[in-house]
Formats: structure tokens, C-alpha cells, sequence
């Protein structure tokens, strides 16, 4: 009698061509994600060759239910570490019947702002620090926390080994090697400074592609979470008091800023965002206001400043581009539960198109 673990790890193309396709998008809050899964005739690696798809948008916050149809279009694959295979995820965006973006989707106009000719040739790179909390199920408290309580301060936690120091790192293992696994490119992890926090990397990662790689690895740790009876959360401060917050932090780079005299055109480009710093603030992710106070590595919202190696202003240059002249630097200011698309696009827009 088979276990239904056997079952689930049943290996498809042994006896059939046929894939299961998770389709995958962004719903009506802007941060759920949804899915659901077809059977196709595989492999498939092009997304282009795969079907559109629809979905009951009045479930979702995004359609009324007299017209509730939306449709998916696949805009990238990648493969599935879950049923593994040849079956594969599939990152989609939103659009009405008529085709027109419905307003939750906002890689429509990333996509748009990302192959603009002036953009494009100068190669947008992109990399990611996506921090996340989690939270235990039943009490939606921190990870190792106990119940009602507090641990003990800041500063053992952060880049920490040990079971009163680290919480959750087979969550953590686990989704490494899944997005290593099906395709994204997730460069990294780490502890955080809050106990129970964790971070991963994304990139480099050029132009679209940063925000459908974010998006499919934030869909991979809310599966491996609900696997592991888990709660995630991507609150930008979800313990108040003298507890870090959750950031997005942006690493950016363009090609004549990895050429020399890179150092320079920084420069310029930090002048620009900081003109529009208001814009991009609301734009950043909700209740970001309540994790950009000026405390715990981070610039007050109000304010914008940059600086080498300061971890508490709103653009931080490394000691490396200073020295060598060129490289790239990182916006401080996206909180957790940022957009990817908005804010990829957002920079690449501020810095390449707009003339103040």
C-alpha cells in the first residue's frame, strides 16, 4: 500500500508527457499571492508557448462579481521544487478580458519602463535583500519567542548559530535550495538582528526579471512556511519597541556605473532620487513609516541623506565603489513588503528617464 508521501513524490515522466503547470499571481492586497495548477502537455520552457488562463477576480479583491473574470498571461517559468520533474511554476500577470492591465498589475508598467531604449542599453542590474519574520501559527508572535514574552536584547541574533540564537534555519535551508533549484537567483541568506528574522538575496538580476524572481521566491517561502506549520510575514515592523524592522533593501547598479568613472554618475543618480524622495517613500510599501525613524539602521522617512558605509541613510554607497571608483549602491528605503516591480522600475525611471 503506497504512503501518500509516496504518492506525492511520484515521478510523472515515467509514465506520461504530461506537467502540472502552477500558475502564479499577485492578488487584490498587492502582497497574497495566488495559484492554482493545470495539466500540459510538456516540457515547456518558453512561456510564451503556454496558454492563458483565468480566475475569479471577485475572489480576490480584483473584479466585480457580474464581471469577475480575469486573465493570466505567463510571463516567465521556472522549475517546481515542490513536485519537481519537469513540472514548473509560472510567474503571470493580471489583465481584463480586453486586455488591459487590471490595477494590481504592476509589471505591466515595469515592463514598459524596462524596455525603454534609453534603459535597456544600460543594463539595470538589481539585487534584493528581502527580510522576513516568522511567526508561530497559533499566536502570530516571533519564532523561539516565548509566548506573551520578550527574549532577551539585540545583538546576539544577528549571523548567530545556536538553538537560543537562531530560529527556523531549516525554513530557511530549505527555501535556499528550492529557489536554487528552480532557477532563481537567490544569492544568499542570513540571520537578522530580530530574532526570528531572516533574510534572503536575490540578484544580480537585470531589469523585469529582479521582480519575477523576487515574486516566485517570496511564493516559495509561503509554501515551505505552510509546509512547516509557519507563519510568514513581511510586516516592515512587525514587534514594536527597540526591535529592528523588515526591509527590502535595493542594491542598484547601472552599466556606466560599473565602468570607470562609475563614481560620478552614483553620484548623479543619488541626486536625483533624493529630488524625489517623496515619491519614491510612497511608493516603498505600506507602514514603512513606522520602520524609517531614524533608529535601528535606518534614515527617518522625513529625510534623505547618503553616505559610505552608512547603514543609517536612505542611500548607503559601499567602501569598495568609493575606492575603486565605480560599483553600485543600495536604497535603505523599500520596506519588506515592497512591490518589486514598482521599486526596480521606480529607480531605473528616476535615474535614467527623468530630467528634474
Amino acid at each position: 500500500m503506497s504512503l501518500l508521501t509516496d504518492l506525492v513524490n511520484l515521478n510523472l515522466s515515467d509514465t506520461t508527457d504530461k506537467i502540472i503547470a502552477e500558475y502564479i499571481w499577485i492578488g487584490g492586497s498587492g502582497m497574497d499571492m495566488r495559484s492554482k495548477a493545470r495539466t500540459l502537455t510538456g516540457p515547456v520552457t518558453d512561456p510564451s508557448k503556454l496558454p492563458k488562463w483565468n480566475y475569479d477576480g471577485s475572489s480576490t479583491g480584483q473584479a466585480p462579481g457580474a464581471d469577475s473574470e480575469v486573465i493570466l498571461y505567463p510571463q516567465a517559468i521556472f522549475k517546481d521544487p515542490f513536485r519537481r520533474g519537469n513540472n514548473i511554476l509560472v510567474m503571470c500577470d493580471c489583465y481584463t478580458p480586453a486586455g488591459e492591465p487590471i490595477p494590481t498589475n504592476k509589471r505591466f508598467n515595469a515592463a514598459k519602463i524596462f524596455s525603454h531604449p534609453a534603459v535597456a542599453a544600460q543594463v539595470p542590474w538589481y539585487g534584493i535583500e528581502q527580510e522576513y519574520t516568522l511567526l508561530q501559527k497559533d499566536v502570530k508572535w516571533p519564532l523561539g519567542w516565548p509566548v506573551g514574552g520578550f527574549p532577551g536584547p539585540q545583538g546576539p541574533y544577528y549571523c548567530a548559530a545556536g538553538a537560543d540564537k537562531a530560529f527556523g534555519r531549516d525554513i530557511v535551508d530549505a527555501h535556499y535550495k528550492a529557489c536554487l533549484y528552480a532557477g532563481v537567483n537567490i544569492s544568499g541568506i542570513n540571520g537578522e538582528v530580530m530574532p526570528g528574522q531572516w533574510e534572503f538575496q536575490v540578484g544580480p538580476s537585470v531589469g523585469i526579471s529582479a521582480g519575477d524572481e523576487l515574486w516566485i521566491a517570496r511564493y516559495i517561502l509561503e509554501r515551505i512556511t505552510e509546509i512547516a506549520g509557519v507563519v510568514l510575514s513581511f510586516d516592515p515592523k512587525p514587534i514594536q519597541g527597540d526591535w529592528n524592522g523588515a526591509g527590502a533593501h535595493t542594491n542598484y547598479s547601472t552599466e556606466p556605473m560599473r565602468s570607470d568613472g562609475g563614481y560620478e554618475v552614483i553620484k548623479k543618480a543619488i541626486e536625483k532620487l533624493g529630488k524625489r524622495h517623496k515619491e519614491h517613500i510612497a511608493a516603498y510599501g505600506e507602514g514603512n513609516e513606522r520602520r524609517l525613524t531614524g533608529r535601528h539602521e535606518t534614515a527617518d522617512i522625513n529625510t534623505f541623506l547618503w553616505g559610505v558605509a552608512n547603514r543609517g541613510a536612505s542611500i548607503r554607497v559601499g567602501r569598495e565603489t568609493e575606492r575603486n571608483g565605480k560599483g553600485y549602491f543600495e536604497d535603505r528605503r523599500p520596506a519588506s513588503n515592497m512591490d518589486p516591480y514598482v521599486v526596480t522600475s521606480m529607480v531605473a525611471e528616476t535615474t535614467i528617464l527623468w530630467e528634474p
